[in-house]
Formats: structure tokens, sequence, C-alpha cells
């Protein structure tokens, strides 16, 4: 059967995501959660004093780069892919308030962002994947066969990050959240490199009141009319 590219970008904590998973999952593809790549990068810089409030060491993580590694793995024990680091399983550090601080900073180095689109490339040349980002479909797979951009209000992204981890026990403040959310769009949407910008091409999902389910029932019919293309 036909395999093809599903690029997926959009807001911050628009459940970009978990969309994403859920496709994969219902296909077969193989899920790459582009995000996850530059929060890793984020955690290793972190970890190694490359960044924090009023410094940013560039020349040191653009050495570096070469020395990260970051896979996926199938967990079958929740049903999804985990980000691994150097071999080490860091699904849930890359998930913390910290590393959503400067992952955007981070970003921002193109050398980081070279990188990083090769490893997607790559990741992707025999197609059957999902990927999500921020730029997947104006910048890394330009020729995805489909391209959905997602949005939502910013309260209600706010309150799906809280509640996301609240659900893994971790301390956190909805207001630090919102404005953290508000702060990366600002980042995101006015960088200079691949800023995030729906594709021309791209289909728009404001999911503001829609649950994953209802969102896979509206996305069911699109796969199956882009599979049946050509």
């Amino acid at each position: 059967m036909k395999k093809i590219i599903i690029a997926i970008d959009g807001y911050s904590s628009s459940g970009k995501s978990s969309f994403a998973r859920a496709i994969a999952r219902e296909m077969n593809y193989i899920y790459i959660d582009s995000g996850a790549m530059y929060r890793a990068v984020t955690l290793y810089c972190l970890r190694k004093g490359y960044v924090g409030n009023d410094f940013l060491k560039t020349a040191d993580i653009i050495s570096d780069l070469r020395e990260i590694n970051i896979g996926f793995a199938y967990n079958p024990d929740i049903s999804g892919y985990e980000t691994f680091l150097n071999s080490e399983n860091v699904e849930t550090q890359i998930r913390g308030v910290e590393v959503s601080s400067y992952v955007s900073r981070i970003s921002l180095i193109p050398e980081v962002r070279s990188r990083m689109v090769e490893l997607q490339r790559e990741i992707g040349r025999e197609r059957g994947i999902v990927m999500d980002g921020r730029d997947i479909g104006t910048v890394v797979f330009p020729d995805a066969e489909l391209k959905i951009f997602m949005t939502a209000s910013v309260e209600i992204r706010a309150k799906r990050r809280y509640d996301e981890l609240k659900g893994k026990n971790m301390d956190v403040d909805f207001e630090t959240i919102k404005n953290n959310i508000i702060v990366r769009d600002i980042t995101d949407e006015n960088r200079d490199i691949s800023p995030l910008r729906r594709a021309d091409d791209a289909i728009v999902l404001d999911n503001s009141r829609m649950t994953i389910t209802e969102q896979l029932r509206w996305i069911r019919e699109i796969i199956k009319n882009k599979l049946n293309e050509g």
C-alpha cells in the first residue's frame, strides 16, 4: 500500500503530539516528535551548563552537535514512542518547565536547526511517518502529501499543558505555564530561521473544542483521499 508523509505543524500545546501519535498508531506509521528532538538538545545544553538566564554558549553548543544523538523507541507499556538522548530515556525530563523555558533559544541557533532537519529527513526517507513540530510542512518536508496546521486558544493550551504536568506529579503554576506559552508563540512566529507559519497547502485544524476522538474522525476521510490519489 502507498505510504505518505503526514506533517503536523502548529502552536505550542495545541495537541499536535497526541493527535500525531493517534494517527501513527491507527495507520501503523512511525511517529516522530520533532519538538522532542529540540527539547533533548536543550536538556543536553542545560546539563552541560551551556545555557542559563543570562548566557548562551553558542560556540560550545555548535561544537557538541555531533556528540548529541537523539532517537525514539516504541514502548508497548505506554503504547507510544519515547525520546532517548545518547541512549538515555529522557521523555520525562524534556517535558519540564525548565526545558520549556529555554528550548526556543536553543532552536534559534541555525546549526542546531540544520542538524535536526538532517536527522528528520533521514528518518522520513522511506515515508510512512507522522511528524509534528513547527516547520515540518514548510521546511523539513515541503513535499509531504498531507499537511495539517493545528491551533487552539491560549487558555485551552495552557490548561492542557498544566493538566499534563500535574498528571506527572510536577509542581507547576498555571499562570507561569500560560505566560510561557505566550512568549513561545511570539518567539516562534518572529524568529528569522524557519518561523512558525502555515504552509499554503496545509489544512487548518482548530481543536479548541474537539476531543481527540473527534479530531481522528475529522482526519480519516482526508487521509483516505490522499492515499487514493494518483
